[in-house]
């Protein structure tokens, strides 16, 4: 199996790419370990182990995923995303129907499944779960790459409909859960699939510009936003603000992670030494807020370090993207490079106070589970794609006459 992983093109672009998120995950180990200091090593060891379990999990995923090229998942991606809808359809009935034991409610959200469906005090009992959501992303770019890979009508703005159509469907059900921050994932995935695969940048254009004009009537009017995501987005403009309501309650999060990124310096306050370590426990830091905890400890060199290694990702992708004369295998790569590229960029800016917070994850930095098996998914997917080059026989996919 991994003589298999090994063998094929571009074999240090790969290795790169391994070598990479190895760092990346390596370095959230650290950081997540110190989620327990100052509180007892009990709570520190138990999150430590169970991401060692998930990127045990993990690394098995990224093999067997290489073990199967690439193609035969596209013919099966359409009943793939209809399975990851399904799942996304069981989640709300367990939130109308208060199902509880199957769909947990966590501060507030339905967005898992149990795969034990008991109520438990058991850590372990109550990990094993599933979000569905995660999974909607992979699918997702698997059945557009798959529908797009041989047409060319959605070169005419009547032609998006179908795209858009297939990324609205997982987007309404993921934000009745509600997960606001998983749905804006999906249209920065589908306009750069679309720009890759020839789409006319006069109709993205259009189209964006569109929905830039009616995001303030969503913001408004009231029954379109709740009361809570009023306020994340309020908490942009006001956090800088002396308010204590504001400090202590909406922006707390905020300002405390601008508090660690501020106080790390250069080359940071040393893994486990800080008393903002030991003492003062910022919301979240062992997953939405991780690299605010990166760059306290290891300061701007710490944080440089981070995005060099998503920068060798994307990079890596898109070179896979370039060189793949495959259609299919082509979108798949620019969809995983989008979907890597966003979730960092909002992740990241949330805590800079550059984006509204949100419940996104670091990718292979942040402690979870589901997001982390799916993004062991799409490194293998993405490895896949680059060791496998199809022979082409026609002209170059994705380029028309006239442009």
């Amino acid at each position: 199996m991994i003589q298999r992983i090994w063998q094929g093109r571009l074999g240090g672009l790969r290795l790169v790419l391994i070598l990479a998120v190895a760092a990346l995950v390596g370095l959230g180990l650290l950081t997540i370990h110190t989620s327990g200091s100052g509180r007892g090593q009990v709570g520190s060891s138990l999150f430590v182990r169970k991401q060692i379990v998930w990127i045990a999990l993990g690394i098995l995923v990224f093999m067997a995923v290489n073990c199967v090229p690439y193609r035969l998942l596209g013919r099966y991606s359409y009943p793939l995303f209809g399975l990851s809808l399904i799942l996304l359809v069981v989640v709300l009935a367990g939130k109308y129907l208060q199902l509880i034991g199957l769909v947990p409610s966590i501060r507030g959200a339905t967005r898992w499944i149990r795969l034990i469906p008991i109520e438990s005090d058991s850590s372990l009992v109550n990990a094993a779960r599933i979000q569905p959501s995660e999974l909607a992303k992979l699918t997702y770019i698997l059945a557009l790459a798959w529908y797009l890979r041989h047409r060319e009508n959605y070169r005419s703005l009547t032609g998006l409909l179908g795209p858009f159509a297939l990324t609205f469907l997982p987007m309404v059900l993921i934000l009745l859960e509600p997960d606001l921050g998983t749905v804006l994932l999906f249209l920065p995935i589908l306009f750069a699939v679309l720009f890759s695969a020839g789409a006319r940048v006069r109709h993205l254009l259009t189209i964006i510009l569109a929905a830039l004009a009616i995001c303030p009537i969503f913001y408004l009017l009231p029954g379109f936003m709740k009361g809570y995501q009023r306020e994340r987005i309020e908490v942009l403009w006001k956090q800088n603000t002396d308010d204590p309501y504001w400090l202590n309650g909406p922006g707390y999060q905020l300002h405390q992670s601008k508090i660690c990124i501020g106080s790390g310096g250069v080359t940071g306050q040393g893994w486990q030494l800080s008393r903002f370590v030991q003492y003062r426990h910022p919301p979240d830091q062992h997953n939405d807020f991780i690299f605010a905890m990166i760059a306290h400890q290891w300061g701007f060199l710490g944080a440089l370090l981070v995005l060099g290694c998503y920068f060798l990702v994307l990079l890596g992708a898109m070179e896979i993207a370039s060189s793949q004369p495959d259609p299919f295998g082509r979108l798949i790569a620019v969809g995983i490079a989008a979907l890597l590229a966003a979730q960092m960029f909002i992740n990241i800016g949330m805590t800079m106070g550059l984006m509204p917070v949100t419940g996104m994850n670091l990718p292979f930095v942040s402690y979870g589970g589901s997001s982390l098996l799916v993004n062991f998914f799409a490194l293998g997917l993405l490895i896949n794609v680059g060791r496998h080059r199809a022979y082409r026989i026609t002209k170059k996919a994705f380029e028309f006459d006239g442009d």
